[in-house]
C-alpha cells in the first residue's frame, strides 16, 4: 500500500484556538516526527500544568509604548490563529500577555529588549508587536534560564512599516522551549528576522509569515549550534498568497557531540494568486563530530507559473579537510584551523545582525561553543 502524501497548502491550511481541537501527536504526524515527544515535560499532551516559570521585563525605546494586558484584549490572536496543539495550549494557558507598540511614522531610536528569564517551572506566554504604518523598529527576544516554556509570539506589521527581530535562545542545558513566532505584512511591508538557538535541552521554533497585500519583503536568517545530547528544532513556513511579494530563508547550523541532532524544515507554498512572487530558501549544516546529525527538509510548492523566481538549497556535511590541509600547511595548528572554518561558515550570517551588541555576543557564543 501507498504512503499518502498532501500538498504544503493542505497541510498548514487547519487552525483553531482550541486545544481540543487538536489530537495529542503521537510522533507519526509528519509535522511531529523528528521531534523526542517525550522530552517535551508533557507540553504536547497537557500534562504541563502552569506554575509561573519564566518572568519577562521589557527594556523599551521611548518611542515604542509597552502594556501588560489580559487576554481578552483585542489585539491578541489578531494576527495568528494557532496551528498544533502546543501553540493552542500556549494561547490556552497563557496568564497576561505583552503587547508593544510603534506608532504610525515613529521610527525607534533605539532597540527594544525583552527579557524572558525561565525560573525553573512551567510557562506559557504571549507576545504581540504592532507596528502601525510607516514605523520602524528593531526588537530582540533574550530567552535566559531554566524550565519549561512554550509561547506565541506576533508581529503585526502595517503598510510600509520596517520591522527587524533577533531571537536569541541561550537556555540553560535543560531547559524545553516551544514557540510560534508569526509575522502578519501589509503592503510593501518589510520583516527582517534572525533567530540565533544554542543553549536548551530541547528547543523547537516555528517561524512563519504571511502576506496580506503586494510588495511585502521578508528575510528569515538563523545560525544554530547544536551540542551533544541537544535537540534543535526550527520549522520555517512562507505563506505568499498575494502577488508580488518576496522572501528569502537563509539557516546555517553546526552540530558536535554524540546525539546532537538539528532539524530545519524549511516550507515555502505560492499559491494561485501570488502571482510576480521571488523566493528562495537555503539551509546549510556542518557536522564536526562524528554521534551527530543533522535532518534538513526543504519543500517548495508552486500553484502558479507566473513567478519572478522560486527555489531552494540544502546541504550537510563535515568540515572541508582541504580548507584544513591548507591553513594546516601554512603553521595554523589544528584546533586554530577548525576555529577559522567554522567562523567562515557563519561570518555572512553574522554580519547581517545589525544590533553591534548582540552581534558581539553572537561572535563569543560561537567561539565558547568551539572551546568545548
Amino acid at each position: 500500500m501507498g504512503v499518502e502524501t498532501k500538498p504544503l497548502s493542505t497541510l498548514h491550511e487547519f487552525s483553531s484556538y482550541d486545544v481540543a481541537d487538536f489530537p495529542v501527536p503521537t510522533g507519526r504526524e509528519e509535522a511531529w516526527r523528528f521531534t523526542p515527544l517525550t522530552r517535551l515535560k508533557g507540553l504536547h499532551d497537557g500534562s504541563a500544568a502552569l506554575t509561573g516559570g519564566v518572568t519577562v521585563e521589557v527594556d523599551a525605546a521611548p518611542e515604542v509604548r509597552v502594556e501588560t494586558v489580559k487576554r481578552d484584549d483585542p489585539r491578541i490572536g489578531r494576527a495568528y490563529t494557532p496551528t498544533d496543539r502546543v501553540s493552542a495550549q500556549a494561547y490556552a494557558s497563557f496568564e497576561t500577555a505583552t503587547v508593544l507598540t510603534v506608532p504610525r511614522e515613529a521610527a525607534a531610536s533605539r532597540p527594544t529588549t525583552i527579557n524572558v528569564r525561565g525560573t525553573g517551572g512551567v510557562g506559557f506566554g504571549h507576545t504581540v508587536v504592532v507596528l502601525e504604518p510607516m514605523a520602524e523598529a528593531t526588537v530582540i527576544l533574550d530567552h535566559r534560564g531554566g524550565g519549561v516554556y512554550a509561547d506565541n509570539v506576533e508581529f503585526d506589521i502595517g503598510e510600509g512599516a520596517t520591522l527587524r527581530v533577533v531571537s536569541l535562545q541561550d537556555w540553560d542545558d535543560t531547559a524545553v522551549h516551544v514557540a510560534h513566532h508569526h509575522a502578519r505584512l501589509g503592503k510593501d511591508a518589510t520583516f527582517r528576522s534572525f533567530v540565533v538557538t544554542v543553549g536548551g535541552d530541547l528547543v523547537r521554533l516555528s517561524p512563519s509569515v504571511g502576506f496580506t497585500a503586494p510588495g511585502g519583503d521578508a528575510e528569515l536568517l538563523g545560525l544554530y549550534y547544536v551540542d551533544a545530547g541537544q535537540h534543535l528544532e526550527h520549522r520555517l513556513l512562507v505563506d505568499h498568497s498575494v502577488p508580488d511579494c518576496r522572501s528569502r530563508v537563509t539557516y546555517k547550523g553546526a552540530l558536535q557531540g554524540e546525539g546532537a541532532h538539528a532539524v530545519w524544515v524549511g516550507d515555502v507554498i505560492i499559491r494561485t494568486e501570488a502571482t510576480g512572487t521571488d523566493t528562495y530558501e537555503l539551509n546549510r549544516n556542518l557536522i564536526l563530530t562524528d554521534g551527530a546529525r543533522a535532518d534538513s527538509v526543504p519543500n517548495l510548492e508552486i500553484l502558479t507559473g507566473e513567478v519572478v523566481g522560486a527555489g531552494h538549497a540544502s546541504a550537510s556535511g563535515r568540515l572541508d579537510e582541504e580548507h584544513l590541509f591548507y591553513l594546516q600547511s601554512r603553521g595554523i595548528p589544528y584546533q586554530e584551523a577548525r576555529r577559522l572554518v567554522v567562523h567562515g561558515f557563519f561570518a555572512e550570517l553574522i554580519e547581517n545582525i545589525e544590533v553591534p551588541e548582540v552581534r558581539e555576543r553572537v561572535l563569543a557564543t560561537v567561539e565558547a561553543e568551539l572551546e568545548r
